[in-house]
């Protein structure tokens, strides 16, 4: 039996083609953490570890960071998003929600850059830090009825 909106486990997905992001989060506390991101191939991640994660965290709910563009079209990587969210909610039959990511990226990389980061992204992601600002945005939206503002770097 699913939790009630408000009390779920969420797990939420920053999607990429060479990694996805994933945080995991509880609804009555508003709180989100990074977990280790998932390696993809062209965007295709390995299931079996999915299904390990879903059995480890027994999430209620999946959110998926939809990237649209600045003037609020979709784009190749929007679709490929829609996409995986899709193939998340068939094979594990948990409800999903795209949540427009805008500006987490970005924001990650300024996060990590503070914390000390040399910026070799494509070696060491941010893509859990994205993922749990896509989370808190998500659970701020969810409490104000309103999109978490993103700050920009500095």
């Amino acid at each position: 039996m699913a939790e009630m909106p408000g009390q779920r486990l969420v797990l939420a997905f920053d999607f990429g083609v060479r990694r996805i992001g994933v945080a995991v989060g509880n609804e009555l506390l508003g709180s989100a953490t990074a977990l280790d991101p998932l390696t993809a191939r062209d965007g295709i991640p390995d299931w079996d570890v999915i299904t390990r994660l879903i059995e480890e965290w027994q999430p209620d709910l999946f959110v998926v960071g939809l990237p649209l563009n600045m003037d609020d079209t979709e784009s190749e990587m929007s679709l490929r998003a829609r996409k995986f969210g899709k193939r998340l909610h068939g094979r594990f039959g948990k409800p999903l929600e795209m949540f427009d990511e805008r500006g987490t990226t970005r924001a990650a990389k300024a996060i990590a850059r503070e914390a000390g980061h040399k910026g070799n992204y494509r070696q060491e992601g941010v893509d859990g830090i994205a993922a749990e600002l896509i989370l808190s945005g998500w659970f701020a939206q969810q409490a104000g009825g309103a999109r978490l503002d993103i700050p920009a770097p500095r």
